[in-house]
Order: C-alpha cells, then sequence, then structure tokens
C-alpha cells in the first residue's frame, strides 16, 4: 500500500514517487513520479486504459491497493464525468453533503451561486440540464475550498456550447481559488486550452510534459498551440494519416 502522507499548506498541492498499482499480472501504474503546485493546472492525456483515471482515484483517497509514496497537501475534491447528483436531494443538499461546517445549507448558496444557479439550490436534481447538473457538481466540489481539484473528464458528456462555458466557469473558479487541478481528458484542445502542463501517461509512467506558456483566454489556431498539438498526437500515437 502506498505511503499516504497529509502535507502542510506551504506544500504542493500533490506528489507521488514510484507510485504502482496492478490488477492481477497487469501493471497500470508503474513507478508514476508527479508533482502538482497549488494554483497550477495540469492536463492528463492518455490512450485508453493508460490507467488516467486509476491515477486519479489514487489521488482522491479512492484506491488504497497502491504501492510508493503519496501526498497531498489538504482537501481532495473531485469532479466526475457523470455529476453523481442523488436525485432523492434537493440540489443544494447534494451540495452541501457530507460537509462539515456550521450552517452547510449556506455554505452550499454561496457555492451555488458562484457557479450560477443560485435560483436552482431548491431544484430536484432530474430538472437540471446537462450543463447545470455539471455546475451543481463543481459547486459541490470547490465548496469544500480543496486544496486539490480532479477533474475526470468532467465536460466529455456536454454538447459544444455547454462545454465552452463551463470551461470558462472553471478558469474562473481556479482563478478565483487556485487550488492545484489535475484535469484527466481525452481532448488534446482541452488540455492546450486550459492547462498549464500537459502530461501523456503511457505504459505507466509519464512518458511525455509539455509547458503551455500562453496567457488566457487562448485561441486554438495559435502557432503555439499548433505545435504542442503537433507533439501531444505524435505522443499518442496519432498521425496525419490516423492512429500509430
Amino acid at each position: 500500500m502506498a505511503t499516504r502522507l497529509s502535507q502542510g499548506v506551504t506544500e504542493p498541492a500533490a506528489r507521488t514517487s514510484s507510485l504502482t498499482k496492478r490488477f492481477g499480472q497487469r501493471t497500470v501504474l508503474d513507478g508514476v513520479d508527479l508533482e502538482i503546485q497549488r494554483g497550477e493546472f495540469v492536463a492528463l492525456l492518455g490512450r485508453s486504459g493508460s490507467g488516467k483515471s486509476t491515477l486519479l482515484r489514487a489521488l482522491a483517497g479512492l484506491d488504497g491497493d497502491t504501492g510508493g509514496e503519496l501526498a497531498v497537501g489538504g482537501p481532495v475534491a473531485v469532479a466526475f464525468q457523470e455529476p453523481r447528483l442523488l436525485p432523492w436531494k434537493r440540489v443544494w443538499a447534494n451540495v452541501a453533503l457530507g460537509l462539515d461546517v456550521p450552517d452547510p445549507r449556506r455554505a452550499a448558496e454561496v457555492a451555488l451561486a458562484e457557479v450560477g444557479l443560485a435560483e436552482r439550490g431548491g431544484a430536484w436534481p432530474l430538472t437540471l440540464s446537462g450543463g447545470e447538473a455539471q455546475r451543481a457538481s463543481l459547486a459541490r466540489a470547490l465548496v469544500r475550498d480543496p486544496g486539490l481539484l480532479l477533474l475526470d473528464e468532467p465536460f466529455s458528456a456536454l454538447d459544444a456550447l455547454t462545454r465552452i462555458t463551463i470551461h470558462r466557469l472553471v478558469l474562473d473558479l481556479w482563478t478565483r481559488h487556485r487550488p492545484g487541478i489535475l484535469l484527466v481528458t481525452h481532448d488534446v484542445d482541452e488540455a492546450l486550452l486550459l492547462a498549464d502542463r500537459v502530461l501523456v501517461l503511457d505504459g505507466g509512467r509519464i512518458a511525455h510534459e509539455s509547458w503551455v506558456r500562453l496567457p488566457r483566454p487562448r485561441k486554438r489556431d495559435h502557432p503555439v498551440l499548433t505545435d504542442l498539438r503537433s507533439t501531444l498526437l505524435g505522443e499518442l500515437g496519432v498521425t496525419p494519416e490516423g492512429p500509430a
């Protein structure tokens, strides 16, 4: 089992050293070394089955059956691909679920206002649109004031216009709260538009790292992003003719 350490506020948001994970004879994470600073936005790419979600689950404390060392600095919150709202609880109650503060409802309402859902706190989850449900999921994560925010493909089920809106919202929330963020995604453009640093997971290890040294908002056709896109697609085995 990985040694899981809790760090002080001056430490990185997350750090792993020689992190390993096996399923039977299959090694999914093979000595992963990773450090995410507070206030840093990191995106993680990889082919299907490369271990991206496994790494995220380990950082979230959802999978203790790992080897090596893992340390997180402060609370960790996760927003998944599916919002995972409990249909029998009002939206505000979903956001406040498990929250240990004097007035959970008030804290939930403040978080919902931050994501543009001030008027929907009393609604039932099944009445929300896809974009609204994902906003509620983000509110549930941010209300815990995390030092590390883990995003597991939370935009993949959204239509293109809603995705752009949620991208802007995430960047705005990140700018205000400054957690360390790890975004797991299959979308190279999404990674380049949002992140400071883009990693490629391959063979259970961090196989590539690209820095995106451009101010936000970014334009997809910027020459720097065009070059980085080609590099990352190559690392993922995608050539102009198709997958390698």
